[in-house]
C-alpha cells in the first residue's frame, strides 16, 4: 500500500433472493430437528378488495324519489286495507314492507310454488304486470267471500274456476284502488289477462327487464302472507317523475278572501214550453177507511180555518211551497207563503 492512500473497509455483498430462500429453508429444517414448528407466513390484509357489481339489480330511484314514492304507496296500502275490510266484512290488515326496482328474472325466482299469479295490464301503460297472492291467503279470501270465517284449511290443491272467479273480485278491487291513487297524474284502468299457479310458465317480460315491485304483508283472520305487485318500471317512470314534481312544488300563496259573488240565474228558453204538473195538497183532513169507502158525489167535507192555512204545493210530485187556500175571481186559489228548503 502506497503512503497517502486511504484504507477502504470492505462491505458485505447483498444476498440474492435465492440465497435468502436457501438460508430460510435451512433455518426451518434446524427447527424441525429441534422439535419446533416453522412459523407460518403472515398474510398481509388485502387493501380495497374488489366487489362484484350486478348492474341488472341497480336501484333506479334516488333516495329522495324512493322516499316520496314509498309515502304514496303507504297511502294506497292504508286505503286498500279499509276497502278490503268493508268488502269482506272482516278486518284485513295490510302493511307496506318494501318498494324496490328488481330485474324480472330475480322477481320470478322469488315466487312461491304453487302460488296464484295474475297477469294484467294497466291501460294506457305499456307492458304486462304481475300480482302474486299466496294460495293460503287466496283461499282465505275465497272462504270469506263464500260466507266462511276466512280460514284456509287446504292450501296444497289447485284453485278451481269458481274460486278463481271469486278471487278475481278481490284482485279487481286491489288493482282498482292502486289505479285510483294515480288519478291526479293519469287516468288508469286495470285489465286482467289471466292467471297461473307456477311462475315457470309466466313469460311477462325478459329476465333483464327492470320491474317496480311493491310488497305488502297481509293478514286475514289467522292467515298471513305477502302480496307482491310487479310493474314494468319504464311504464311508470314518467308518473313517478311527475309525482316528485308535484310534491316538490312550492306552496301557493293564498290570496286575500274575496266576497262571494251571487250567481245570476239565467233562464234557458228551451224550457218555455215544458209543462210541469202543479198539485195543491190540503193537509189535516183525516177520515176512517169506512168513511172513505162511503164517499159519493155530492158529499161535503168540512175544512177548518187551520187546515186552509196549511196547503202544500207540489211541482212534478216534489214539495216546493207552503201556502193558504183562498178564492180569486170566483175560483179556488192557493197563495204561496213559504219556500220549502230541502
Amino acid at each position: 500500500m502506497n503512503p497517502g492512500e486511504e484504507t477502504q473497509t470492505p462491505t458485505a455483498a447483498p444476498f440474492s433472493a435465492e440465497a435468502e430462500s436457501f438460508l430460510s429453508s435451512a433455518e426451518n429444517a434446524e427447527k424441525e430437528i429441534a422439535g419446533d414448528q416453522p412459523s407460518a407466513p403472515v398474510a398481509e390484509p388485502e387493501k380495497n378488495p374488489v366487489q362484484p357489481c350486478d348492474f341488472r339489480t341497480r336501484m333506479l330511484l334516488a333516495p329522495g324519489e324512493l322516499r316520496k314514492l314509498r309515502m304514496h304507496q303507504e297511502e294506497f296500502a292504508n286505503s286498500l286495507a279499509s276497502r278490503l275490510s268493508l268488502h269482506l266484512r272482516l278486518d284485513f290488515l295490510l302493511k307496506l314492507t318494501d318498494v324496490q326496482t328488481v330485474a324480472y328474472g330475480k322477481v320470478a325466482q322469488g315466487w312461491q310454488s304453487p302460488t296464484h299469479l295474475t297477469l294484467f295490464k294497466v291501460e294506457p301503460l305499456r307492458g304486462i304486470s304481475v300480482l302474486e297472492i299466496p294460495l293460503p291467503l287466496g283461499f282465505s279470501i275465497v272462504d270469506r267471500l263464500m260466507g266462511g270465517p276466512g280460514e284456509s284449511a287446504d292450501s296444497d290443491r289447485e284453485i278451481s274456476e269458481i274460486e278463481n272467479a271469486l278471487l278475481d273480485q278481490a284482485i279487481q278491487l286491489i288493482l282498482g284502488e292502486w289505479c285510483s291513487h294515480w288519478t291526479k297524474h293519469k287516468q288508469l284502468k286495470p285489465a286482467l289477462l289471466g292467471f297461473e299457479t307456477n311462475g315457470k310458465f309466466v313469460q311477462a317480460a325478459v329476465p333483464e327487464t327492470m320491474m317496480l315491485v311493491i310488497s305488502l304483508d297481509a293478514q286475514i283472520g289467522n292467515c298471513t302472507g305477502q302480496i307482491q305487485i310487479a310493474f314494468p318500471y319504464n311504464s311508470l317512470e314518467g308518473m313517478i317523475r311527475e309525482l316528485n314534481r308535484s310534491v316538490d312544488a312550492p306552496p301557493v300563496t293564498e290570496a286575500a278572501p274575496v266576497a262571494p259573488v251571487k250567481p245570476v240565474t239565467k233562464w234557458n228558453s228551451c224550457f218555455d214550453d215544458v209543462c210541469i204538473p202543479a198539485v195543491a195538497e190540503l193537509q189535516g183532513i183525516e177520515m176512517s177507511a169506512r168513511d172513505v169507502l162511503a164517499l159519493k158525489i155530492g158529499d161535503v167535507l168540512k175544512i177548518t180555518g187551520k187546515d186552509a192555512l196549511n196547503v202544500k204545493l207540489r211541482l212534478a210530485d216534489a214539495p216546493k211551497f207552503n201556502g193558504r187556500l183562498g178564492t180569486l175571481d170566483g175560483n179556488w186559489a192557493v197563495e204561496l207563503t213559504e219556500i220549502i228548503k230541502h
